[in-house]
């Protein structure tokens, strides 16, 4: 296998298909067409046609899309556009997540293990008798936010200052790899993608993901891109440092029990240890002084963890429930995704 480092890794996406008048009117405007009037009145905020739109917007600041001008980051038709969507979304999120402001107890409920042979969840089925179809899925959905593992939590980065900023970026240096570029996170996924036969391309499943799939992914950059939300970005970033290493565990014993080669499993062994350090950085030396410098950010905070959870919980359960029918969980099924 040809290693990751020696293919060029800097190629754009291309623009994804459509899937209603909001991705429509999103593309039209990438590619410098007329943009047609567009009503969110009506629209799904957890939806694909209203989360494609927003991730092709969101896009923008990250790798940009084959043949679309780079200063469409800035149009003000685009900016426009993605307002309107981040404000349906957010809205959403805001309805549906109990608000809260006790940080300490969020934080001691997201390590509590659900236990036993009935606990339900991705990695727990995966782990228990998933199918190498199954898991070649799950990777697929996990590279949107995987092939930019780290990126969209940067954003907050210079949103911080202190103690915080640096605990922060301590946590960020690890998942870049510590100066070597062979052990980036977003690196070690891709190999492990190559390795169980998927496309290691940046965004090659965008257009088989379905709106669970990016909402989470969108949050996280809807988050990091508004200062205003600096609280619920450090609050989403704790819930994937505190939570992953359980997780990640049971994806490596997922993963030897359906033959899966060394680097495929390098990825979640990695998380198993730094992600079980990284949660007591990120409880000590990114929330403490967070909360000590600006405590009217612990409602943002307790947001951003319970709107990550409710969109990971969404996105499990569209997994789960597809695999229980019968059916892919893709749009579309990858090629060898049987079995």
């Amino acid at each position: 296998m040809t290693g990751t480092l020696d293919r060029p890794r800097t190629a754009a996406p291309e623009l994804p298909t459509p899937r209603g008048p909001l991705s429509g009117a999103v593309v039209a405007a990438l590619r410098g067409d007329p943009v047609p009037a567009v009503d969110t009145a009506d629209a799904d905020p957890y939806g694909d046609d209203l989360q494609l739109a927003l991730h092709c917007c969101y896009e923008l600041h990250y790798r940009g899309f084959a043949g679309v001008d780079d200063d469409r980051e800035w149009d003000p038709a685009v900016l426009g556009l993605r307002r309107e969507l981040e404000q349906v979304f957010l809205a959403a999120l805001r309805a549906d997540v109990e608000p809260g402001d006790d940080v300490a107890a969020e934080v001691e409920s997201l390590l509590v293990e659900p236990v036993g042979p009935g606990v339900r969840g991705v990695s727990h089925h995966l782990q228990r008798d998933g199918t190498l179809g199954q898991l070649r899925e799950y990777v697929a959905h996990r590279s949107i936010y995987h092939l930019k593992e780290a990126d969209p939590q940067a954003w907050v980065i210079p949103r911080l200052s202190g103690p915080a900023k640096a605990g922060l970026v301590t946590v960020e240096h690890d998942e870049y790899g510590s100066g070597r570029p062979e052990r980036m996170h977003s690196t070690l996924f891709a190999e492990m993608m190559a390795e169980i036969g998927l496309s290691d391309a940046y965004g090659a499943y965008v257009e088989q993901a379905p709106g669970a799939t990016l909402a989470e992914v969108n949050l996280m950059t809807l988050c990091g891109l508004h200062r205003g939300l600096r609280g619920a970005s450090v609050g989403q970033f704790a819930m994937v440092e505190l939570t992953s290493s359980p997780g990640s565990e049971r994806l490596v014993k997922a993963m030897r029990r359906l033959g899966c080669g060394p680097a495929a499993i390098r990825f979640y062994d990695e998380h198993v240890e730094a992600d079980a350090v990284h949660e007591q950085v990120v409880r000590r030396s990114v929330l403490d002084p967070l909360l000590a410098a600006e405590p009217e950010l612990a409602a943002d905070v307790v947001f951003g963890i319970r709107a990550s959870s409710l969109l990971a919980e969404r996105m499990g359960e569209h997994l789960l429930g597809c695999w229980e029918r019968g059916t892919t969980s893709l749009r579309t099924t990858p090629a060898g995704s049987a079995g």
